[in-house]
């Protein structure tokens, strides 16, 4: 048996074991009495009698050792300003927001939301939450005030911090306006709110509700809090699904476990160790931004780089540029980013020194093959993909190269986690899928392993509904994508199992579209959409970003690419899986994290209301499509 697949059987198999040695990574103020309790399927609850603090094991247990290295490097296009706070300095300055923080009456249990800019200031806010026993819950900067109060109302935070502006393209977006709103709409009222003042935008102060950071930081400059001890299965925070609509859908994480399983993943998966950097280009308000810019890295004892802006903005060479600066060994991003780093000068990509760099992790999405393959010779270095969800926290399908080193293989995210016991299920029958290329829904087999949801926040029930009852006759959880596994053990993501659409009885995934159509040479993105259809039930629709700008706008230009797309999708998939039409556009709506607003696509195409598109990083790129079809049915 190779080292990957015993570590992997192991953790499975003798799990209690598995897991007491990957808890012995962090500190704990009382050791765990019991590692795993399932007594109440499908609630997990790990390390049960154990008690530790999150921010502790980020922070205070480092500055003895390395109180002097870099610990977080905030650095922001935006505004042109770079600061980097070593250790001892990062853990000042959360003890002196957890000091407000006490002052304006935070205790522990209760909620600190944060609405904030990728600044300091925002790691700041969570990790002085954690520090007091305290649930954070970040919502992503710059969110629509109705989609902010349904979070106001769902945790009831007892302080927000927020900031006056954030920045995007050198464009000032004011977050008090929306931010008063915002608490206006909900029911539940805040007791105080800390605002961060950039200098972007001027704002209101509401007398006896609002205090500036600058003056309680003044005021509690040489503030000590302690770490308050919690028990491992007290949450550390709530995060809110993406593309929630109605009651907002909060992931409910706990203390312990998702320690232990960031401080787990970091040598297993990125082979990372104390004093290296890492890169994650997402945003706070997402996982990924919780687990890999914030948490873990620090967990490790590594500096994590914090990046407010653009990759294309100065130039698409600026990643590039702080991966040569700062000497970056770890980058996470997302195929989104990397698709838009394609269609510039690939000059960029040659022009930097990334000698520093063991490997690009990618995820949020799936990567398709040719998006891999052009990266991977771009920047001469491995290629990672990786795929979780809000809910796990961290990575179920990915290489565990510091495990084993395992190839890439292009189109698929890797194989099973450590910990997480996936399955391969018929959706109609329940029945386990063990051949290789068997198409099925990717469940995993309960305990979740540490570090994924506990619940959903103040909802036990819809955690057991959404998660573990869609599966015919067993208590699985549902990833709700569907997949196939080849015969050495790699997943492929085919996905969503309601993105499947019925073409004339032929059941298609829109994934295995895009993923044909994104291997055309004049293609740089695609979305591919079901839409009711008189005839047929449901017919594919593509919209399509071409390589050459000149192309969107052009009819006649148009129509040749649409014929030559459709003929590629015959030869690859057959005639049965050309879409019904392809529309060409400059961009495609997507969330701020760089997710495709599809549904948004599919309602606009459907000639429906769009629903909330307060995830939506520009409006102009869903009127784009618009204009594209009316442009077409002309």
């Amino acid at each position: 048996m190779s080292r990957f697949a015993d570590f992997y059987d192991r953790s499975i198999n003798d799990r209690d074991a598995f897991w007491a040695e990957q808890a012995q990574r962090i500190d704990w103020h009382v050791p765990p009495q019991q590692i795993c309790d399932y007594s109440n399927p499908p609630f997990a609850r790990w390390f049960v009698g154990g008690q530790t603090n999150l921010c502790h094991n980020a922070i205070d247990r480092h500055v003895a050792e390395r109180g002097d290295q870099a610990a977080l490097i905030a650095v922001s296009t935006e505004t042109n300003t770079e600061r980097s706070y070593s250790y001892a300095e990062l853990h000042r300055e959360v003890q002196r927001m957890a000091a407000a923080l006490l002052a304006l009456g935070v205790k522990k249990g209760d909620r600190v939301q944060i609405y904030m800019p990728m600044i300091a200031e925002a790691a700041i806010a969570m990790l002085a939450s954690v520090r007091i026993g305290a649930i954070h819950s970040v919502v992503f900067g710059g969110f629509a005030s109705g989609s902010l109060a349904t979070r106001i109302d769902d945790a009831q935070p007892t302080v927000i911090i927020s900031a006056d502006a954030g920045s995007r393209a050198g464009k000032v977006v004011p977050y008090k306006p929306l931010l008063d709103e915002a608490i206006a709409l909900a029911s539940h009222q805040p007791q105080a709110v800390l605002m961060v003042d950039r200098g972007l935008a001027p704002m209101q102060l509401v007398p006896g509700r609002d205090h500036l950071w600058a003056d309680l930081r003044a005021q509690h400059l040489d503030g000590q809090v302690p770490c308050e001890w919690v028990d491992a299965t007290h949450p550390s925070y709530t995060l809110y699904t993406s593309g929630t609509t109605g009651k907002p859908k909060g992931v409910q994480r706990d203390t312990g476990g998702y320690t232990v399983a960031l401080a787990a993943s970091l040598p297993a998966i990125f082979d990372a160790k104390p004093g290296q950097t890492f890169f994650c280009t997402s945003d706070i308000g997402w996982v990924v931004g919780h687990s890999y810019i914030i948490y873990a890295p620090l967990i490790g004892g590594m500096a994590t780089l914090m990046y407010e802006g653009l990759p294309v903005r100065p130039d698409p060479g600026i990643w590039w540029s702080l991966v040569e600066k700062y000497k970056v060994t770890h980058m996470f991003s997302a195929p989104t980013a990397i698709r838009v780093l394609k269609k510039h000068d690939p000059e960029y990509l040659s022009k930097y020194d990334l000698s520093s760099l063991q490997a690009l992790w990618l995820a949020g999405e799936p990567l398709d093959e040719p998006t891999a393959a052009w990266i991977s010779g771009a920047i001469q270095r491995p290629i990672i993909d990786n795929y979780w969800q809000t809910e796990t926290g961290w990575p179920i399908l990915t290489l565990c190269n510091g495990v084993e080193p395992q190839p890439s293989r292009f189109g698929s995210p890797g194989k099973a986690v450590f910990g997480y016991n996936v399955k391969l299920i018929d959706g109609d029958t329940g029945a386990e899928l063990l051949e290789p290329m068997q198409k099925g829904v990717i469940a995993i087999e309960g305990p979740l392993p540490p570090g994924c949801l506990m619940t959903v926040w103040r909802d036990d029930q819809r955690f057991v509904n959404t998660y573990w009852k869609s599966i015919p006759g067993r208590q699985i959880y549902s990833t709700f994508d569907w997949g196939v596994r080849d015969k050495d053990g790699y997943y492929f993501i085919l996905g969503r199992t309601d993105d499947v659409i019925n073409v004339a009885g032929h059941r298609l995934g829109t994934r295995e579209i895009e993923e044909s159509i994104s291997g055309h040479p004049d293609i740089a993105e695609v979305a591919v959409v079901g839409v009711a259809d008189a005839l047929k039930g449901q017919v594919a629709l593509a919209f399509a970003v071409p390589r050459s700008n000149a192309v969107a706008g052009d009819l006649a230009a148009c129509s040749a690419m649409e014929k030559s797309v459709c003929n590629h999708v015959d030869a690859q998939l057959g005639a049965v899986a050309r879409p019904a039409r392809v529309y060409f556009v400059a961009s495609l709506p997507k969330t701020r994290s760089g997710k495709l607003l599809r549904r948004a696509l599919q309602a606009v195409a459907e000639k429906r209301d769009t629903g909330d598109l307060s995830t939506m990083e520009d409006p102009a790129a869903l009127q784009q499509v618009v204009a594209a079809m009316a442009a077409a049915e002309r």
